[in-house]
């Protein structure tokens, strides 16, 4: 059976940690930051964690 492909939108979002988790970015990071607080941006610079509920169906995307 051939490898499975990954799907290359969530691959350039999404990674895995070692231990199996999905790492993410943050939303509200990129635009708009002049009426953010600098601790609101500060913040949005450290990834963040797939929730459970995503975990399955992302990790189905990124396989690899």
């Amino acid at each position: 059976m051939p490898k499975m492909k990954s799907h290359r939108g969530a691959a350039k979002r999404f990674k895995k940690t070692g231990t199996g988790k999905i790492k993410r970015s943050k939303a509200y990071a990129s635009h708009l930051l002049g009426g953010k607080s600098p601790k609101r941006k500060r913040k949005l610079r450290h990834a963040g964690l797939v929730s459970e509920q995503e975990n399955k169906r992302i990790s189905k995307l990124i396989p690899y």
